[in-house]
């Protein structure tokens, strides 16, 4: 591997896309703090990487918490070493109607997705600039463009992509990148959960989502891991600000 080893952290990675993330980075060479609400979640990818003769932290955290995310960002550079690679991909849905929308599932989300990525991202990124290298990958959503009952989700992940357009700005003098990735419709126990919201067989729910996207498959975990590889990576460093929808197709 070309790449030096570093330390990387993914939050939301005790399972569906973070869990792949995470697994991916560690087979890239890098240690990887694996960060979710519930600590104990994060056994399973904790030891898939450390059985694969990885090193990994299972850390548990509130993103959305001031004090517990520079907490949990001090705890990894103090057990594994300065994280130089963020990957903020915890989040959740409290999908509704606007007029049906509690303002409590509207904070919520704005919460993890929007304040989560912020705390995140100012706790590490000090140890970035001091390394003069640093990748912080944001997950977006496709959502971003609209997506009916999603109000609150759509604005959050709209959100995720002005932030980083600015961190790319302000932390590009420091060799330091800023990218999103909006997913399309990726198999995980979130999608599976909307099918089971809207009452579809979930396999019904993925035919149906296929045959809308043009390489006529759904997405999977890896797909996105395989993204973040390439932008975390030494030769990605000429590439900042940007929005890469991984769709199966073209989206705006």
């Amino acid at each position: 591997m070309s790449d030096q080893p570093r330390t990387a952290i993914v939050t939301g990675a005790a399972r569906g896309i973070g869990a792949a993330i995470a697994l991916r980075l560690a087979a890239d060479g890098h240690a990887v703090g694996v960060l979710d609400l519930d600590e104990a979640a994060c056994a399973g990818t904790v030891d898939a990487i450390t059985a694969a003769g990885g090193r990994a932290l299972a850390v548990g955290v509130d993103v959305a918490d001031e004090a517990a995310s520079a907490a949990a960002v001090e705890r990894v550079a103090t057990e594994l070493g300065a994280p130089t690679v963020l990957v903020n991909n915890a989040g959740i849905t409290r999908d509704n109607l606007l007029f049906k929308m509690p303002v409590d599932d509207w904070d919520l989300v704005m919460n993890v997705h929007l304040r989560g990525a912020f705390l995140m991202t100012r706790a590490a990124q000090k140890h970035m600039t001091e390394a003069g290298f640093g990748r912080v990958v944001n997950l977006s959503s496709t959502s971003a463009l609209g997506n009916r009952g999603q109000v609150n989700y759509s604005a959050a992940k709209a959100g995720v992509q002005g932030f980083t357009k600015t961190l790319a700005i302000e932390l590009g003098k420091f060799g330091v990148t800023a990218n999103a990735i909006a997913p399309g419709f990726i198999e995980t126990d979130m999608t599976a959960a909307t099918a089971e919201r809207l009452g579809v067989d979930f396999e019904d729910f993925k035919k149906f989502n296929a045959d809308q996207i043009p390489v006529k498959r759904t997405g999977k975990p890896d797909d996105i891991a395989h993204t973040v590889s390439f932008l975390v990576s030494e030769g990605a460093g000429f590439v900042s600000g940007q929005v890469i929808y991984v769709a199966g197709g073209p989206r705006d």
